[in-house]
């Protein structure tokens, strides 16, 4: 059961109602029209993290799996399942994240190494150095930076999923997010 009730649709400005009327309904989104003032920011940075990225949409998800594994939470990994298989990552994968099998010899050497990272990234403040040297062997600096931007995103996500309790009520595909360009050819 949620640690919140559903903030009070009265309460609720009209410019943050007219973004929120665009969604699919959510019990996340519900949770974060809390805080009025930041839920569209949040909105708007998960938009960029699915259409601005130099970072592939593979690697991202790779990423996202492992922060939901290490975070404990089973919200974003149960939502971004049908994702990441769309985007390419198979059940194989999939159970190898969710297993912390990281180090896995079935993993690519790319694969192993994002998955590594991303976890390093979660766990600590400070990633080793060997692993960090190995990372900028398969990533830009864009990417990096990247994938340091997801994973505080979706650690930040999957806090406020764990913290307050949401319930998953429905688990969403590839649904893509509303672009500035989609919304304007509606």
């Amino acid at each position: 059961m949620p640690r919140l009730a559903d903030p009070d649709p009265n309460a609720i400005p009209a410019d943050v109602r007219d973004v929120l009327s665009a969604l699919p309904p959510d019990p996340m989104v519900k949770m974060l029209t809390h805080s009025v003032g930041t839920v569209n920011l949040f909105i708007q940075l998960a938009r960029a993290q699915f259409t601005s990225l130099e970072l592939p949409a593979r690697s991202r998800e790779l990423v996202i799996l492992t922060v939901a594994e290490y975070t404990g939470c089973e919200f974003v990994a149960a939502q971004h399942a049908p994702m990441s298989a769309a985007a390419g990552v198979d059940e194989g994968t999939r159970e190898i994240i969710s297993s912390r099998d990281i180090d896995n010899p079935h993993l690519s050497a790319y694969d192993r190494t994002l998955i590594r990272f991303a976890a390093e990234v979660v766990r600590s403040p400070r990633v080793p150095d060997d692993l960090f040297d190995q990372v900028r062997h398969i990533l830009s600096e864009r990417e990096i930076v990247e994938v340091l931007q997801v994973v505080g995103y979706y650690w930040s996500f999957g806090r406020v999923a764990t913290v307050l309790n949401v319930e998953l009520t429905t688990v969403y595909g590839d649904e893509p997010l509303l672009t500035d360009e989609t919304e304007r050819a509606d």
